[in-house]
């Protein structure tokens, strides 16, 4: 994601560390950071929430209570109010400088956007929150368009774009949601409560993946209506249940692939893939290449 020349070209080069270009709706500030030359320990603090996002070069972040860590191009992080972030620029250069944009959004939208979620599309267990602690995640693509279409949005000189924001950051505040409770359910299930039904179908799951999984019998494990346990999964994993298991299934075999011994044929049903072509088919969407093609580029 890069920087149209209309921002490029009206912004002021103040400084080499941080320069910082804002706009500002009635929701929402938007604010461009660019350094051009190596720093370290800068530190840097919002009075709202932020959503930061890479769009050029490398940084290393410095947060409470998280290891240091590369942010890099097509990554996002949420930060809490008044959080102190403090950061090293170990590659910025005059002609390769480093670039982020960091948005701060109005905690009453955030609010207003949870209780609408938790109205009209509630959890399984528990209500939706937006994220108190340091969240760092891959942008999907929906996201990734998202933050491209608002970084238009703001420096556009139209009447109606508070409208246009409102709307778009509405959708991005609830694809953020969604995207952590993927992440607390497919990372961490093992330390959620064994009550917490999600969680506990995530590790049936894993669990047996070499069997036929259905829609009825997993709802059947949870005590709910297949049609409600489709709508509830796919609305807080933001994926469907069959799209889950496949995924699953594809990162097992492509575990089992490390080994060049093992056949194609036996991974297949080792995964619980009931057709060879099916299978190839999936891993290939997933992948880019054919099991075969996979097994043999890990052996070199």
């Amino acid at each position: 994601m890069l920087l149209s020349d209309n921002i490029l070209n009206n912004r002021r080069l103040e400084t080499l560390v941080e320069n910082q270009t804002s706009y500002t709706l009635q929701s929402a500030e938007m604010h461009i950071f660019e350094t051009h030359q190596e720093a370290e320990q800068i530190l840097l603090k919002f009075h709202q929430p932020v959503l930061a996002s890479m769009l050029e070069g490398k940084k290393i972040m410095h947060l409470k209570n998280m290891t240091a860590f590369d942010f890099l191009p097509g990554e996002s992080l949420i930060l809490p109010s008044d959080e102190l972030m403090c950061i090293d620029f170990p590659e910025a250069q005059m002609d390769n400088p480093t670039r982020c944009l960091a948005m701060a959004i109005s905690e009453e939208k955030i609010k207003e956007t949870v209780q609408f979620l938790n109205e009209s599309r509630a959890k399984a267990d528990g209500e939706w929150k937006f994220t108190d602690y340091n969240f760092h995640f891959t942008n999907d693509i929906a996201i990734q368009q998202i933050i491209q279409r608002l970084l238009f949005l703001f420096t556009e000189n139209h009447s109606s774009k508070d409208v246009f924001a409102d709307f778009m950051l509405r959708e991005l505040i609830i694809r953020i949601l969604q995207t952590e409770a993927k992440k607390i359910y497919t990372d961490k299930t093992l330390q959620l409560s064994s009550d917490h039904r999600l969680a506990f179908i995530i590790q049936y799951i894993r669990q047996n993946l070499d069997k036929e999984l259905t829609i009825k019998e997993l709802s059947n494990k949870v005590y709910m209506s297949e049609s409600n346990f489709h709508r509830v999964f796919k609305n807080e994993l933001n994926i469907s249940p069959i799209e889950f298991i496949n995924n699953e299934r594809i990162k097992l075999a492509t575990s089992l692939l490390q080994d060049p011994r093992k056949k194609i044929k036996d991974i297949y049903m080792e995964c619980g893939f009931n057709s060879l072509s099916y299978f190839i088919r999936m891993f290939k969407k997933k992948e880019k290449l054919s099991p075969k093609e996979y097994q043999l580029k890990v052996g070199k």
